[in-house]
């Protein structure tokens, strides 16, 4: 099986090496301080406000959500497994997340008591189950790239086309590890030669693989330019949705559709099950990832189910201000989609937020 490192089109940490705007036209350092990179969680439902779970709206700054969730079951006297939250936060960042703490008939505890440096509780009421993994709709972004240098007014004409058209939906960086580690990791999971390893960490592992494999392709159409354009037989995922349906290129209504935002192309989430592509756009794909069919058959033999994921993504409400070398943004995007996908169009970034 070959190293994720040497797959073609794919720096060692899973990125492409092509750009879909021609290359980030500017330099800058993004997270100076956690203050530079601001996110809230947008969680899409209103805790019911009666149940043995506590629902707690919490800031956190340079902490990570797993620590911030075991400094609650402490706090609470509960095990670890009681404390649920919706996603995972950047570290090095400003940060406000949902947390669930179930209580099964326990005494609150007083949240503000936490002792955690840099995290508060700055709300909770209560909720009648846990909160789960993927229960959010998005995340809103507040960002701010210091130290700008190059060639500016290009850098706003990107922003411009990423506002228009979207921008590639990739996996982050920080999906792979520091310095691509959880794909060596995963390799060693897929070849059989990692066999114990404890049930976070492999689900951490295989998600790498599989992000790796879309991204692979996902590279493949950004240097084609078919990221924003539809192949004959491939599923179109509607936009903010999960549901797709297979594109018909002879659809005469269909060719317009993709460039107003309302359906996208996707690449696979690679699992065993109905793969959901036909004709050309199988033919695409399956032989970009022939190489890798020990990868392929890894994942459908310990249990990831085949889906699809857009391979474009909107930037909601994207507004960028530029003044004295300083670029802000802000923007929402749908949840697992990554700022630094974004970011990687515009800018080469220096400082933390390179990991």
């Amino acid at each position: 099986m070959n190293s994720p490192a040497s797959w073609p089109g794919l720096t060692p940490d899973g990125q492409p090496h092509g750009h879909a705007f021609g290359g980030p036209p500017v330099e800058g350092v993004v997270r100076a301080a956690p203050e530079d990179f601001v996110v809230d969680e947008q969680l899409g439902f209103v805790p019911s406000g009666a149940g043995e779970h506590v629902m707690l709206w919490v800031e956190k700054r340079d902490a990570n959500t797993t620590w911030v969730a075991g400094r609650l079951a402490t706090l609470a006297g509960v095990a670890r497994r009681d404390v649920g939250y919706a996603g995972l936060k950047d570290r090095f960042a400003v940060t406000r997340q949902w947390f669930s703490v179930g209580l099964a008939g326990r005494p609150e505890p007083d949240w503000s008591a936490l002792g955690a440096e840099g995290v508060q509780v700055l709300e909770a009421v209560r909720h009648h189950r846990k909160l789960r993994r993927g229960a959010l709709t998005g995340n809103r972004f507040r960002l701010r790239v210091r130290e700008l240098a190059g060639a500016t007014e290009q850098a706003v004409q990107s922003l411009g086309e990423i506002a228009r058209r979207g921008f590639p939906n990739l996996f982050g960086p920080q999906r792979f590890g520091h310095q691509g580690r959880n794909l060596d990791a995963a390799h060693r999971l897929l070849d059989g030669t990692l066999r114990r390893v404890k049930r976070e960490q492999r689900s951490i592992y295989l998600s790498a693989a599989r992000s790796l494999l879309f991204n692979a392709v996902a590279a493949a159409r950004i240097d084609d330019g078919s990221w924003e354009r539809a192949l004959d037989g491939e599923p179109l995922v509607l936009d903010g949705r999960r549901s797709f349906f297979i594109c018909d290129i002879a659809d005469p209504e269909l060719p317009d559709r993709p460039e107003t935002l309302e359906i996208h192309p996707s690449g696979p989430l690679w699992g065993r099950g109905d793969a959901a592509i036909e004709r050309a756009a199988a033919v695409f794909e399956h032989g970009l990832l022939e190489p890798f069919v020990n990868w392929r058959e890894g994942l459908e033999r310990l249990g990831l189910e085949a889906g699809r994921r857009a391979l474009r993504v909107r930037a909601a409400d994207l507004a960028w201000s530029l003044e004295d070398g300083v670029l802000e943004l802000e923007f929402e995007l749908p949840a697992g989609s990554y700022a630094t996908s974004l970011l990687r169009e515009v800018v080469v970034v220096s400082g933390p937020g390179r990991d």
